[in-house]
Parts: C-alpha cells; sequence; structure tokens
C-alpha cells in the first residue's frame, strides 16, 4: 500500500475543512449572517459589519454563500490559499491517474480526455479562488462626475 492513497482522501477533506473556516472568519468579521437566520429584510438601518447584539438585521446581500464568504479580506486570503492548495491537489490526482491507467493498461482516447477534463477543472478553482468578483475597497480618487458609477 502506498501513502498516494491519502492523497485523494485529503483532497475532500481539507478543501470542506477549508470552506468551514473561511465561513467562520466571515462570520466573524460579521460580513455575512448566521446560517440559522432564515429572516432577511429587505433593508437594514445599519450595515451588518456596525451591528452589535445577539440578533442582526440581514438583507440578502448577507447570505452566507462561499463566494460572498470569500470575497472580502482577510478570509479572501485564505480562501484564496484554499483554492490554490485544491487546485494544485487536483492536478496532482488527475496526473497520477492518468499515469496509472497508462501503466496497467494502454493509453487511449477516454484516459487523455479525463486529464484534460481534471486540469481544465483545476484551472477554474484557480481562477475562482484568486479574481474575487467584488471587493468594496475603492482605492484612487475621484476624477469626474461619472465615476459614481464604478464604485
Amino acid at each position: 500500500m502506498s501513502l498516494w492513497m491519502i492523497l485523494p482522501v485529503s483532497l475532500p477533506v481539507l478543501s470542506i475543512t477549508g470552506i468551514w473556516v473561511v465561513y467562520a472568519m466571515a462570520l466573524y468579521n460579521q460580513h455575512v449572517c448566521p446560517v440559522d437566520n432564515w429572516l432577511y429584510n429587505q433593508s437594514c438601518e445599519e450595515e451588518l459589519h456596525l451591528q452589535s447584539g445577539p440578533s442582526f438585521c440581514c438583507t440578502l446581500d448577507n447570505v452566507p454563500l462561499i463566494s460572498k464568504c470569500g470575497t472580502l479580506p482577510p478570509e479572501s486570503c485564505f480562501f484564496s490559499l484554499i483554492c490554490s492548495t485544491g487546485s494544485f491537489m487536483v492536478l496532482v490526482i488527475v496526473l497520477l491517474r492518468y499515469a496509472h491507467v497508462i501503466e496497467k493498461h494502454q493509453n487511449c482516447v477516454l484516459n487523455t480526455a479525463s486529464l484534460s477534463t481534471g486540469w481544465i477543472c483545476a484551472a477554474g478553482l484557480m481562477m475562482v479562488g484568486n479574481f474575487q468578483a467584488f471587493n468594496d475597497v475603492f482605492l484612487g480618487h475621484k476624477t469626474s462626475q461619472h465615476d459614481d458609477m464604478y464604485q
């Protein structure tokens, strides 16, 4: 028995644990609402990060989605780390599986297609983790009246 068998098992274990850590960080920093909050309002008087107390006024912008939890710093850094590590592990697992099939059998089109598909999925995971779509930190200054629509 080889130690390489630990690699495919460790991928979901580390990924799922990492996603829950990112959610805990986002919850601690009040960037998202708790999972058990099923009442979402149309609007609130205060932003979520300014609220305190046992219950929060949450809008649909604060739903704890994976992409929403990994958007703002500092949890965005850990989200990028988890996605990059997972992407590398996917690359290694797919390559090892490709080599294993070639060793046991002969190379076929399906084996090559699975290698290509796995690498495309790993590249997609890398892009999702490292290129967040939204970050509300504005760096720069207002230069014209049309800059309001880009903030």
